[in-house]
């Protein structure tokens, strides 16, 4: 599954995470049956994972994969802030990458990071070491593991132009190290599969000075505060922009400001963001990004292309009950 497919959703499954459990191999990490999703996600909304695994370190999870049964499935999440958990919850066996994988180290003007590293942190130990053109890190969500696969970008910059390799394991549990040529990295995407795990990272810089970095990160803190619903339950850009063009234009042009369905809402202040009110399902937020689709489609003949990732299922009882409400 590449980043831009979505799980199907053609037939309900049942979780039965202690059956699985009982077909999955030992491992030193942690393996833990129908954990909730939702408070994990920055929508705060879907359903379980039928197993989850966090494992201690690199070796762990090759040994996993390379033992694990070939048809069960495997997604791995990180900080979440770019997906989209439906509400029937994930089959199979979801990964989580733990402490061990937040390791940040430089070294000159590289910096080697664990994938389950927030950008942010990796940004300011850029800053400390003087390391410059790290600064947009400061302004995309998530982690590193997440930043390399989907090739993250903000204010000009992106993973593959600061990217020197990245450390993967396969779902045969493989280990390899990739380049930014062999990972395939294009605009917020890559070629690697879906249940394919970044563990690590090296990424390089520039010369700069400390204080001239920071204040660089400063700016751009302060321009996503006056622009982006930061304190709302969202999980940023909701597609890709179009090319030539913005996709929050587009959305506003289609007269999407504002637009709700049940408690899922455009966001008034950047409508590239969609909101959790309070009491959203991942249905609602789902159904309410496919109208601002449609929309987009039927009056400018844009088709715009999801850039939130959507994993697992829909609910078995999952209806259409809430339609689209006009800002």
């Amino acid at each position: 599954m590449s980043d831009s497919e979505p799980t199907s959703t053609s037939a309900f499954v049942p979780l039965d995470g202690p059956a699985l459990l009982l077909r999955l191999p030992r491992v030193r990490g942690d393996l833990q049956t129908h954990v909730p999703l939702a408070p994990l996600t920055w929508f705060r909304v879907g359903g379980p994972a039928e197993v989850m695994f966090r494992p201690a370190d690199a070796q762990d999870l090759a040994d996993f994969l390379a033992a694990c049964p070939p048809d069960v499935p495997i997604t791995p999440i990180g900080l979440a802030s770019n997906l989209l958990i439906r509400d029937g919850g994930v089959p199979g066996v979801v990964i989580r990458l733990g402490p061990a994988f937040r390791k940040i180290e430089t070294q000159g003007l590289r910096i080697e990071s664990g994938a389950a590293a927030a950008n942010i942190d990796v940004a300011r130990a850029g800053a400390t070491a003087g390391i410059a053109g790290l600064e947009f890190l400061i302004g995309i969500p998530g982690s590193i593991g997440g930043g390399v696969r989907m090739n993250a970008g903000a204010y000009g910059s992106e993973f593959r132009q600061v990217l020197h390799h990245a450390h993967i394991v396969h779902r045969d549990g493989r280990q390899e190290d990739l380049s930014v040529e062999q990972l395939g990295l294009v605009y917020r995407g890559s070629a690697l599969p879906g249940d394919s795990i970044v563990t690590s990272a090296i990424l390089e810089g520039t010369p700069g000075e400390t204080e001239t970095i920071r204040a660089r990160m400063r700016d751009i803190q302060s321009n996503r505060e006056d622009t982006q619903p930061l304190r709302a339950r969202t999980c940023g850009s909701t597609f890709r922009n179009p090319p030539g063009q913005k996709a929050w234009q587009v959305i506003e042009q289609a007269g999407c400001r504002g637009l709700c369905v049940g408690d899922a809402e455009v966001s008034q202040m950047h409508c590239n963001f969609l909101i959790n009110r309070g009491e959203a399902t991942a249905a609602d937020i789902e159904a309410l990004a496919e109208e601002v689709r449609r929309r987009v489609r039927e009056s400018l003949g844009i088709d715009l292309e999801w850039e939130i990732r959507r994993l697992g299922q829909a609910a078995s009882s999952e209806s259409d009950s809430h339609g689209p409400v006009a800002p």
